[in-house]
């Protein structure tokens, strides 16, 4: 299976062994974490273990997020896309496809978020024919509200994740 969407400025594609650096810099920096309860990796087998997730998801689930590739340079940028959510209880849901992106910090501020994100919902919409998707930030995340709203989710309520100990909040979009 070889996935590819190209936009503007971005190349989304499944995860691969070489993504390896790209995923520690990304997942190791506290900063990135700020909102994700605080946990970065502190080495590169963490980091293989995400990637190796990834990959177990597009088999096993038809979908899992992707790697995001900056057209320009060729560079890593981070993670976007889709996920269905099975391992936990999120705000009263247990099986719930969701949209979600990380950046490596030096690709902030430059709408590489709501670029993917829109990307990935017109693949859950158009592709997958799913007829929703949600989405979490933690509660002080205000980039990531923006960029979830941009994308044309809705915001729905603020909520508390047990599981991690974090005020976030929930958002929706509808298929069209």
């Amino acid at each position: 299976m070889t996935f590819n969407i190209e936009t503007e400025r971005l190349i989304l594609r499944e995860f691969r062994e070489s993504d390896l650096d790209g995923m520690f810099e990304l997942d190791s920096d506290p900063e990135v974490h700020r909102y994700l309860g605080n946990k970065p990796v502190k080495t590169k087998e963490e980091s293989q273990r995400i990637i190796a997730s990834a990959l177990k998801q597009y088999k096993e689930r038809g979908i899992g997020r992707w790697a995001v590739i900056e057209k320009s340079s060729g560079e890593f940028v981070g993670w976007s896309g889709l996920k269905l959510n099975t391992e936990y209880n999120m705000n009263g849901f247990t099986r719930y496809y969701d949209v979600g992106y990380r950046l490596i910090k030096r690709y902030w501020g430059k709408g590489f978020a709501t670029e993917s994100g829109k990307a990935a919902v017109n693949y859950a919409f158009n592709v997958l024919k799913l007829p929703e998707l949600y989405a979490t930030t933690e509660i002080g995340n205000q980039a990531s509200h923006n960029a979830l709203l941009k994308i044309g989710l809705h915001y729905v309520e603020d909520f508390y994740f047990e599981e991690e100990k974090l005020k976030l909040r929930w958002y929706k979009i509808e298929s069209p």
